[in-house]
Formats: structure tokens, C-alpha cells, sequence
């Protein structure tokens, strides 16, 4: 093992750099405080004045004492439905927490967002929250209360592969894969979102505010006339004692909760992966150093293995092949006691050695060579073949391009690693550090190739290319445009024509934008690096059904 860390002076620019970041954090959390409020202070005063709890607090007297509810997609939807008054959290709070000691995918409906109503992108967040159960093979309590589609957008929710029927029939799936569901109608469960609870191995109902019904009263009277209120149609006494559809009656959301606790203290043990996991050693140094150690702008370079010396136990690595391929640092560490795979992007620039695809030149940090990709995707078989996760660090620029990087076979050697990452098997973790930009984004574990979890630093970008790259493009593309139509563009005008191109890509490359559309599972606090990769390997953890690894067609 090699001791990668040294003592930080804190000097003027690292404190510069930690107040930033700090100040990131600072908005980052004001933001999320505001989420939280879900559909804002009348909604949640209205909410219990019914006797009901929020989502949120649902959750929380859920989960066990003292443990942490590890909140997924806060963020869905965020900037998104404005004409409709927005819809924080997409209306579904869903996200991991312990019952019991054990690890639960809990998606509770936010009923103060518009009662809890199902926008496009709301399907798109309860489909990932159940693609997590079906990777990890995590059992799901749904706390159901919604009013169904919201209909304004029923189009872009209703017919489609990934729309809101998928969500009924991945309860199939899931309940054939033997993953445990419990669901608790509290609040309306009406049309097709009835099948979701039902569809679950059990159900709850709680008296005077739970209901199930394919149709409500409304719809029942303008449909064949009979005259019934929603109680007597689908109530909590009509739907357990009468037609059976549901299997225990509730008071209230306290006891509904307490009675899911009972339940899930009776679950019998399941077969784990086992990843090798020792005791947890801590770094050597502060983990929140990495404030001071991350750039303010994220195209400036800095010391990578000082970032990975304060995630790391003990502040160690093996790094495999050291000397080749310097811009991907490949190494095997422990990280909260885990077994892991580590394929950063190295952000120094560094000098090489003549090698393929790099001709001996100054090499650029951040930017993948031939020589990175090709000890990338072996280091990636390396750790399939040994049943080791896999940990991808992103702060990538792209591939590097020009006629030395294509004669030297840029394009072959980049195949092979998207190839090793596309058909890896082990659990993949991604924290995109600072850039994610194109097909480097698709080689180091982007969302696109199925990691387990994927996070994203408050500074990050994520786009297709830089913005000062696409704005230049973009502007040129909007001259030439209006060249064609006769009409000319002042130096000034083209100026504000390139910031306001600018600003736009800014605002479109921030985890913000991508955290509302579930590009990451969630934007974290960097000093929380390793708890967040330690839990998401533990959650992976719970499956262990890892299918063999093969690579296909790999072009040497």
C-alpha cells in the first residue's frame, strides 16, 4: 500500500477555494430546506389538520431511532412545472433507510404537492426508486396517498414503456424476484394507481382517510348513475372487511407506521454478495480538506491523489500501473472498510513517457489518452474477475482529439473502455467531482451505463462539451444563420448574444439542472464522499446474484 496524502497548508487560495465551497453547500442546503416544505407552509398546516403526518414525517417515525434516511432525488423536478405552481420533489420523497437494522426502499407520497398527483416525472422517480429495489434486491414500503395522474399532462404520463403502467408491472417483477413489498394506503389510492398497493404482498389501510377504488364517487355517478360516496365505495372497512382487498385496518398514520415496524421485525435473513469488508480505518487527513483541495472554476487543475488521500482508508492505494496512462488513476483501496476499484480522472497535468498515444507530450489533465483508456478498461476486468466494486471519480473533459490521438487509435482504445464499463457486473459507484463532459462522461460510469448509484459535487457540469467550446459553436451556428436571411451582427450584439448562450449552457450543465431530471441520484456534500460510497455498497451488498462477466468483442 502507498501513502498518497500530505499535510494542506492552509494558504490563501486553499481557504479561498473552502469558502466557495462552503458557500456552495450553504445554498445548496437553503435550497433543499425549501424543498422539504414540499407544497409549502398552508398546504402542510391543512395536511395535519386532517390528523395526517407529512411524507416526510411519515418517514421518519418509519425509520429507527438515531439512524439516517438517506434521501434519493430531492431534487426531481426542481425548476420544472412552474405553470402549474411547480412540483417540489416531483410530489414522491423516496430514498433508503434502517427498520429494524435492516436496509428499506422507502416512496412516500407528498399529498401537500398538489394531494400527492403524479407528474411525467414523477413516474420517471418511482420507476428508478424500484430499479434500485430490483439491483440491490431491497424490499419497498410504499406510504400511498396521491390523487392519481396529474391530468393536464396525462399524455406524457399515461401510454408509454416508461410511464406510469410500468410502475404495476415492475410490482410483478419485483414480487417474483422474491423482494418483499408492503404498501399503506393512506390517503385516496384511485384508478390505476389502485394496483400499486394491491400488487404489493401486503396492504395496510387507515379508517377515514385511506380509500381504494378504480373510480371515484364522480366518476361512478357519471358512468352508470349509482349514487355513493367515496367511503362507502372504497373505504378502509369497505375494502378489508367486504371485498378483502386490503389487510389490515389502521386507526392512524402513528399506528399504520408502527404496525409496518412489526411486520418487517418478523423478515427472516437473505443471502448477501459478500464484498470483502475489514474493519474501517479513517484517512489521515480532515475530509473536509477536499474544500480547500477542489477548484473554484472546474477547468483548473489540482492534485487528485491529495482529494483521494482524504476518501481512502488509512489514506492508501495499490495503484496499478502507476507509470502508464497518467491521466486515469487506477488503484485498489478500502474505503469505510470496503473492498473497492478506484478509476479517477487524474486533474494534475502531468509528463509522460513516450507510450501510445501520447507521443511523450505534456499531457492534459482531465482528458482521456489512449494509454488511460486502455489501463482503464484492464484495471475494470481486473476488479469483475476478483468480485471487487468499482468506485468512478469524474472529472473529465472528454477524449483528446487531433490527428497524433487518432493515428495512435483514440477511438479503439476508448471502445474498449466504454466496452469493460458497459458489461462490468460488479456494483458501480459514480461521483461526478467537477466536469462530465461527453463521451467522458459514457467512459467513466455515467448514468447511461447503469451504475448503482450515482452522485453528483455541487460545482459539477454536465454537458455534452465545455460551455465556452459549445457557446463559440453555438454562436457561430446563429451567425451563419442570420447571414443567410441578409441581416448583420454588431460586435456588441454578438457579444451579448455569446453570454446570454453562455449563461443558458451554465444553467443547463449544473447538478441542479440534472439532479430535477434525474441524471444523479442526489448532489452531496463532498467531506460525505465516503459515507455516501460505503452505503451504497453495502446497500449493493444485498444482492447476490452477480452474473458472469464477458466482455464481448474487445479490438486489441
Amino acid at each position: 500500500m502507498k501513502n498518497i496524502g500530505k499535510e494542506i497548508i492552509q494558504t490563501e487560495s486553499f481557504l479561498k477555494k473552502e469558502d466557495f465551497y462552503k458557500n456552495l453547500i450553504r445554498k445548496l442546503n437553503a435550497e433543499r430546506d425549501k424543498v422539504n416544505k414540499g407544497g409549502g407552509d398552508k398546504a402542510i398546516e391543512k395536511h395535519h389538520s386532517k390528523g395526517k403526518l407529512t411524507a416526510r414525517e411519515r418517514i421518519k417515525k418509519l425509520v429507527d431511532d438515531k439512524s439516517v434516511f438517506y434521501e434519493l432525488n430531492t431534487f426531481c423536478a426542481h425548476g420544472m412545472y412552474e405553470e402549474y405552481g411547480g412540483a417540489p420533489s416531483a410530489g414522491t420523497v423516496y430514498g433508503i433507510g434502517k427498520i429494524h437494522g435492516r436496509d428499506f426502499i422507502i416512496v412516500a407520497n407528498d399529498a401537500t404537492v398538489k394531494a400527492g398527483a403524479w407528474f411525467p416525472i414523477t413516474a420517471k422517480k418511482n420507476l428508478r426508486a424500484q430499479e434500485i429495489s430490483i439491483e440491490n434486491k431491497l424490499p419497498i414500503i410504499y406510504l400511498v396517498d396521491s390523487a392519481g395522474v396529474f391530468l393536464p399532462l396525462q399524455e406524457d404520463i399515461f401510454p408509454d414503456k416508461e410511464h406510469f403502467g410500468r410502475i404495476f408491472r415492475n410490482n410483478a417483477k419485483i414480487s417474483a424476484l422474491g423482494i418483499p413489498q408492503i404498501s399503506a394506503i393512506m390517503g385516496p389510492c384511485v384508478a390505476g394507481g389502485a394496483y400499486l398497493p394491491i400488487m404489493s404482498d401486503e396492504a395496510l389501510i387507515v379508517e377515514g382517510e385511506g380509500s381504494v377504488f378504480l373510480a371515484g364517487s364522480h366518476l361512478v355517478k357519471a358512468a352508470i348513475g349509482e349514487d355513493i360516496d367515496n367511503e362507502q365505495l372504497g373505504g378502509a372497512t369497505v375494502q378489508s372487511n367486504i371485498s378483502g382487498v386490503t389487510d389490515y385496518v389502521m386507526k392512524n398514520d402513528e399506528e399504520c407506521l408502527t404496525q409496518i415496524r412489526k411486520l418487517v421485525e418478523k423478515f427472516g435473513e437473505f443471502p448477501k454478495a459478500g464484498f470483502n469488508r475489514i474493519e474501517s480505518i479513517n484517512p489521515k487527513y480532515n475530509t473536509k480538506e477536499i474544500y480547500g483541495i477542489l477548484p473554484e472554476d472546474p477547468l483548473k487543475q489540482y492534485d487528485t491523489y491529495q482529494l483521494l488521500a482524504r476518501i481512502v482508508d488509512g489514506s492508501e492505494i495499490d495503484e496499478y500501473k502507476a507509470g502508464f496512462g497518467k491521466t486515469i488513476i487506477t488503484a485498489y483501496a478500502r474505503i469505510d472498510g470496503w473492498a473497492v476499484g478506484i478509476v479517477a480522472n487524474n486533474r494534475n497535468i502531468v509528463k509522460t513517457e513516450a507510450s501510445k498515444g501520447s507521443g511523450g507530450e505534456m499531457q492534459i489533465g482531465g482528458v482521456i489518452y489512449s494509454d488511460s483508456a486502455d489501463k482503464a478498461a484492464r484495471f475494470i476486468m481486473n476488479c469483475n474477475q476478483k468480485k471487487i466494486p468499482l468506485v468512478f471519480l469524474q472529472d473529465v473533459t472528454g477524449f483528446m482529439v487531433g490527428s497524433k490521438a487518432e493515428h495512435g487509435g483514440i477511438i479503439k482504445d476508448g471502445a474498449k473502455m466504454v466496452n469493460a464499463v458497459a458489461n462490468s457486473v460488479v456494483p458501480k459507484v459514480t461521483i461526478i467531482m467537477g466536469n462530465s463532459f461527453g463521451a467522458g462522461n459514457y467512459a467513466m460510469c455515467g448514468k447511461a451505463y447503469d451504475p448503482r448509484f450515482i452522485y453528483a459535487y455541487p460545482n459539477a457540469k454536465i454537458s455534452v462539451m465545455g460551455g465556452n467550446q459549445a457557446s463559440s459553436v453555438l454562436l457561430d451556428i446563429k451567425v451563419k444563420q442570420l447571414a443567410k436571411e441578409g441581416k448583420k451582427i454588431s460586435e456588441s450584439d454578438k457579444k451579448k448574444l455569446l453570454d446570454d448562450i453562455l449563461k443558458s449552457y451554465d444553467e443547463t450543465s449544473s447538478p441542479l439542472h440534472a439532479a430535477s431530471r434525474l441524471w444523479v441520484d442526489e448532489i452531496i456534500d463532498p467531506a460525505k464522499t465516503r459515507e455516501y460510497i460505503s452505503k451504497a455498497i453495502e446497500w449493493s451488498n444485498n444482492n447476490p446474484d452477480i452474473p458472469k462477466f464477458n466482455v464481448g468483442v474487445i479490438q486489441t
